[in-house]
């Protein structure tokens, strides 16, 4: 994918997994990338690695599940590049548990960090974008805001919240050139699915027609092309890379 050449673009969750492929992607294709995050080390090793391979790319402590450090955050990236034109909302976090047994806290933090983050930074960085006419906003949610999932109530109403918030917003930005569309990843290897034993490994390919997992690159290159002017008449779409897991309307 290229043609990102001058573009300002931010991903969070940039450190590692699906942010950190779509990152390098995004880069590759030309586009100076701020890497959004909480560990600081990591997001060091992804900056270094986009610039080993000649890309620019700058890295910025921010952790989504808080509204003051998404403000801190975020007034330093417009500070330091004046917009951000590709906003990835990527970062999100799990705590599973049954229904009957979950906690609050559970149910507060995934909802805090996978939805109402992804609010509140797309919100402080929309200005320039509706200013300029361009944007690009690509939102990662899963399949199983598709689908749902047992021990997953929480996890999956964020991921199904960001579709309802991926298609309102598109509603409301498209006549100011900005697009707003959403990635629904199935079973990725990522640092997040590592937790899986084998034998809950073997049942999750029995649900994936293509009888593999995805990779994050895969992931990254459809996020990279709803980024690009190639998809500038797709918005308020939800686009699902899941081997077959799902193939619904």
């Amino acid at each position: 994918m290229a043609g990102l050449q001058g573009r300002i673009a931010l991903v969070t969750g940039a450190s590692q997994g699906i942010g950190r492929a779509c990152a390098l992607e995004l880069a590759r294709a030309g586009a100076t990338v701020a890497l959004v995050a909480r560990n600081e080390a990591k997001l060091a090793e992804v900056s270094e690695e986009i610039s080993a391979a000649g890309g620019q790319a700058t890295a910025f402590a921010l952790d989504v599940a808080s509204e003051e450090s998404i403000k801190t955050g975020a007034k330093a990236v417009l500070e330091r590049f004046g917009k951000v034109e590709i906003l990835v909302n990527n970062a999100g976090i799990t705590r599973d548990g049954l229904m009957m047994a979950m906690k609050r806290a559970d149910w507060d933090d995934v909802l805090g960090t996978n939805l109402t983050g992804a609010f509140l930074l797309t919100q402080a960085l929309l200005r320039p974008m509706l200013k300029n006419r361009w944007g690009r906003i690509v939102n990662v949610t899963s399949v199983v805001g598709r689908t749902g999932q047992a021990g997953q109530v929480n996890y999956a109403s964020s991921k199904a919240g960001l579709i309802g918030f991926t298609r309102s917003l598109a509603r409301e930005v498209a006549s100011r050139g900005i697009t707003v569309n959403a990635v629904a990843p199935g079973y990725i290897e990522t640092p997040m699915t590592a937790v899986l034993d084998e034998k809950q490994r073997a049942a999750m390919m029995t649900q994936i027609p293509l009888g593999r997992p995805g990779t994050d690159l895969e992931i990254a290159q459809s996020v990279a092309f709803l980024a690009s002017d190639a998809a500038a008449y797709i918005t308020g779409h939800v686009l699902d890379v899941n081997g077959g897991m799902f193939m619904g309307a």
